[in-house]
């Protein structure tokens, strides 16, 4: 999946960008104050995005 695409995801289901680190954004879910990483990669593995969503606590795309 595409960065740009989860991105939109995580915003569209109420996570806001947290920081911006080297390598990583962090994104919260102020609904339930869960907090997870998604890496500066164009593309990013289909597992990893499962795992981005279930530890935000919002539907997979």
């Amino acid at each position: 999946m595409k960065r740009l695409n989860l991105e939109r995801h995580l915003q569209s289901n109420g996570c806001e960008l947290l920081r911006e680190g080297a390598k990583h954004s962090l994104y919260l879910n102020p609904a339930n104050n869960q907090t997870s990483a998604v890496p500066r990669h164009r593309e990013i593995n289909d597992f990893l995005v499962r795992k981005i969503c279930r530890d935000l606590g919002i539907p997979e795309p």
